[in-house]
């Protein structure tokens, strides 16, 4: 966890950088907010640090700015570092997790190679309407009825971004997590058939470690590599964003019998 002060430090200095290549490139904040699909009001708030915008937001914004690779790259840094934070699982569900489902739609379509480790559920890339719904209700407060089917909705959604075969999905779960009952008999019947044909799309590599085999250390936490750039690693309780892959290494262990390249965390 950053200390108070340097977190809002990096977030200055974050939002000034915005501001300074938004006037660089000779664009006001309407005509940025345009470019970018996002309200003139939000924008505002990102340059006067109110508002700390996610990487998406941030790669949207340079993308419309039209910056170097290099300069792009380095705020996309200075994003990461910024939003180095743990986030309560609850809270999510209180703000909506429609919004968490839009954060990760985003973030697959900026990402070349998308890699999740799934030690209890399956992603919700790899989920169908029924299996979502039962997964969701149980942690969305206030009105179910309208705010799990508008979940269930942006996760659909979400799903788009498996249809763009220059970008690779490798999903490695375990077998608990397949087989982990959610929801109703036909539900998980229909859940394992979609995962099967996920499974067969071009773009897609999904692996399963059978519960027989000798697991060297124990696998408690969900985690998604985007690219080498950013990680995401959740627990019941909270998400961690973390940035880059520095604390990351990529090998052919474990499934590399499936296709699946292993991504492990480094202390």
């Amino acid at each position: 966890m950053l200390e108070p002060d340097t977190g809002k430090r990096d977030r200055k200095n974050l939002a000034d950088t915005l501001r300074r290549l938004r006037k660089a490139a000779g664009l006001s904040g309407e005509r940025l907010a345009a470019r970018t699909a996002m309200s003139q009001s939000k924008i505002s708030r990102v340059e006067s640090g109110r508002v700390l915008p996610t990487v998406a937001d941030v790669e949207r914004i340079l993308t419309a700015l039209e910056v170097s690779p290099e300069a792009k790259e380095e705020v996309l840094s200075l994003t990461r570092t910024a939003n180095i934070e743990y986030t309560s699982v609850r809270s999510s569900a209180r703000m909506g997790i429609w919004r968490r489902q839009a954060e990760i739609k985003a973030l697959c379509e900026s990402s070349s190679t998308v890699r999740h480790f799934l030690p209890i559920i399956p992603s919700g890339l790899l989920q169908t309407a029924e299996y979502a719904r039962a997964t969701l209700t149980p942690v969305i407060e206030g009105n179910p009825a309208r705010d799990v089917d508008r979940a269930v909705q942006a996760r659909l959604e979400s799903q788009e971004a498996l249809n763009d075969e220059t970008r690779q999905f490798h999903f490695l779960l375990t077998e608990q997590a397949v087989r982990l009952k959610r929801a109703a008999d036909s539900v998980m019947v229909d859940q394992l058939r979609h995962m099967v044909e996920v499974s067969r799309r071009p773009n897609v590599d999904l692996a399963i470690i059978p519960g027989s085999a000798l697991v060297g250390a124990s696998p408690l936490n969900i985690f998604v590599v985007h690219d080498e750039r950013l990680v995401t690693v959740k627990s019941p309780e909270r998400v961690r964003v973390l940035p880059r892959a520095s604390p990351l290494r990529s090998g052919r262990e474990g499934s590399s019998r499936h296709g699946f390249r292993g991504i492990y965390a480094r202390r």
